[in-house]
């Protein structure tokens, strides 16, 4: 009998790495997969100059959204349930990287779409190789106006970037302008008059700090800019050009991403710069990662920063899983650069599923187009592209294949080492959570 039960065991075992390696395999034991898998690559900052705190973070996200939805079967094609697989690739936030990641998917991992990205270097040059060679794209985290303007439709006297057949490029990420416009807001309603930026030499900061520039001029208030690169160390030749100015500046906007930007809000701080009683620190976005925010600026209390995407507050029931499981890996609150990787891979996904099929390019934009679901970040659609493709007169020509509704607000920290779940939002009116646009150094709300 020992000999027998012990046949029937090797034999399971057997039939077990069989199905693995053949047509179908079995998940947890609840899932059939064919033996194609469907993949994805992943654009992430995983070695500098890039953001590498993001990147990591990114990569993250697209592994736990590969992971739900293999959870729950996969992708299904005509009735078969297909494996989801992402391929990060590390992008270095250079857009040469971004153009050799965009070479490999396509001609040796034969990727059946592209997801994510932070830097818009990378999203700008990446960019034309999918669309060339017809991979769906769908950005979540790149800025830069230029992504999804002009599609394949004239607009502004701008000619279209693409001349006929179908635009693959699609962003969930808001547009540089969407985001200048709450931070200009809040300025002009503290009544500021003199503003520094702080930008980065990049496709990213050079255009955001201009639409932020041109909105702040055309309100009466005077800006001064530095430009820096990424990967600068020592930024005291520029801050001793602002300590010797007549007087300080109201507010320093910092728009330069990762580890650098965090390095010059620091350096500003030891110096009494900001955040001070005079002038207001405004760091990048990425400060809303409280732990690796208060690691690299631990004299930053008072500092406010853009948040992009869902407050906690507004979180739904699968931004409160997500959020859940980022808790578990990272502490803090997930920040838009988990949210919006994580919803693109689900976003792609679902495109997928309601267009039967993970090779048809077009056949899967037509689906992006038109979708319509609920994921981390909210309600997801397209209002504008090859379905409708007549914009309003005054409707900016990025708003082609853009998300019209990602939220944006400002939010502060008023306590040391403050779990960002817990700071304050501050702007627009809509979202306060603590009855103020702005709180003093030395104060609480």
């Amino acid at each position: 009998m020992m000999r027998e039960s012990t046949t029937y065991v090797l034999l399971a075992a057997l039939i077990v790495l069989i199905l693995a390696f053949t047509g179908f395999a079995r998940a947890d034991g609840h899932c059939e997969f064919a033996e194609e898998t469907i993949r994805l690559g992943g654009i992430a900052p995983l070695s500098p100059p890039g953001a590498t705190g993001a990147g990591v973070i990114i990569d993250w996200a697209f592994q736990q959204a590969a992971a739900d939805i293999n959870d729950d079967c996969g992708i299904d094609i005509a009735g078969v349930n297909h494996r989801l697989e992402v391929l990060t690739g590390d992008s270095e936030g250079i857009s040469e990287r971004g153009q050799a990641l965009a070479d490999r998917w396509i001609f040796e991992d034969r990727v059946h779409g592209v997801v994510g990205g932070y830097h818009s270097a990378v999203a700008l040059a990446l960019m034309k190789l999918t669309q060339e060679n017809q991979i769906p794209t769908l950005f979540g985290g790149p800025w830069n106006d230029n992504i999804t303007a002009n599609g394949i439709v004239e607009y502004e006297g701008r000619p279209p970037r693409i001349e006929d057949g179908t635009d693959y490029i699609f962003r969930t990420s808001p547009a540089n302008s969407m985001v200048a416009t709450v931070a200009v807001d809040w300025i002009i309603d503290l009544g500021l008059e003199d503003v520094i930026i702080m930008t980065e030499n990049t496709d990213y900061g050079i255009p955001a700090a201009a639409d932020e520039r041109a909105l702040l001029e055309a309100a009466g208030i005077t800006v001064e800019q530095y430009n820096v690169e990424l990967g600068t160390e020592d930024f005291v030749p520029i801050l001793s050009r602002v300590q010797a100015r007549p007087e300080p500046p109201d507010a320093i906007h910092v728009l330069v991403t990762g580890e650098t930007g965090f390095n010059l809000n620091q350096q500003m701080a030891e110096l009494g710069i900001t955040p001070s009683a005079d002038t207001i620190c405004i760091a990048e976005s990425f400060a809303g990662d409280s732990s690796q925010f208060w690691a690299a600026v631990p004299d930053g209390n008072y500092c406010a920063f853009t948040r992009v995407g869902a407050t906690p507050a507004l979180f739904n029931d699968l931004a409160h899983e997500l959020n859940a499981n980022y808790r578990e890996q990272w502490g803090g609150v997930a920040p838009s650069f988990a949210m919006e990787p994580y919803d693109s891979v689900r976003l792609m996904a679902e495109a997928m599923d309601l267009a039967d099929t993970y090779s048809d390019g077009a056949a899967i934009v037509a689906a992006l187009e038109t979708i319509d679901v609920e994921l981390s970040q909210g309600r997801y659609y397209f209002k504008f592209g090859s379905h409708n493709p007549d914009l309003p007169e005054g409707t900016p020509s990025f708003m082609w294949h853009q998300w019209p509704d990602p939220i944006v607000v400002m939010m502060q920290y008023f306590e040391q080492d403050q779990d960002a779940l817990d700071a304050a939002v501050i702007y627009p009116p809509l979202y306060q959570t603590h009855g103020t646009s702005y709180i003093e150094p030395g104060t609480s709300p």
